[in-house]
């Protein structure tokens, strides 16, 4: 059976990304999908882990050979996910987990209508803005830009199936953890299963 296909989206700092890692080392059936960036790694970041980093022509390349399920420009880099890889990993039926910006989030959801959107919350500004300040990975022009545009991000919460406020690390990956279970269980996906059952009552 094809793996479902989750679309989780915060603002920056938010915590999306930790939360999805946390998930994917608890559920063997769930692969995060690692997109491409044309921005530099930041400290302790390791490619083909946390990103594939390119650089900004390649990936201009890459989007004029039409190998992004969605791409785009976020705090003025460019952020991408192979469509190829994400249909190899779902027809292998695993569930796919993107962790995307809102952008992103949208143009992957006009795609695929069956995905289930996750809408990732910061309890507060203030958390939002210690999160940024202790990555310690942005300047004081980039702190500013990634918090004026957390409040428009923060309105598309509206266009998701499920919201979380990561408040809690360890509540909001059981959060989702049970988001991604409940979602594995639909009846609409365990009906051949169901079939199965009732025919050896034949």
């Amino acid at each position: 059976m094809t793996g479902n296909l989750f679309i989780v989206s915060a603002p920056s700092g938010a915590g999306k990304t930790t939360l999805v890692c946390a998930v994917a080392e608890r559920d063997s059936q769930v692969k995060e999908s690692v997109s491409f960036t044309s921005r530099p790694p930041r400290t302790g970041e390791k490619e083909g882990e946390h990103y594939h980093f390119v650089a900004r022509a390649e990936f201009e390349a890459m989007i004029e050979r039409g190998e992004f399920l969605e791409w785009a420009e976020v705090h003025g880099n460019l952020y991408g996910t192979s469509g190829r890889l994400v249909q190899q990993l779902r027809a292998a039926g695993r569930d796919v987990i993107l962790t995307i910006d809102v952008q992103g989030a949208a143009q992957a959801r006009a795609l695929f209508p069956d995905a289930v959107g996750v809408f990732v919350m910061p309890p507060s500004r203030e958390t939002l803005l210690e999160r940024l300040d202790t990555r310690g990975a942005n300047t004081l022009d980039d702190l500013q830009l990634r918090l004026g545009n957390a409040l428009s991000e923060l309105a598309q919460y509206k266009n998701f199936d499920y919201l979380i406020v990561n408040d809690d690390l360890q509540s909001a990956t059981g959060e989702l953890a049970a988001i991604v279970i409940a979602e594995r269980c639909r009846q609409k996906r365990r009906r051949e299963v169901a079939e199965q059952i009732i025919g050896t009552f034949g």
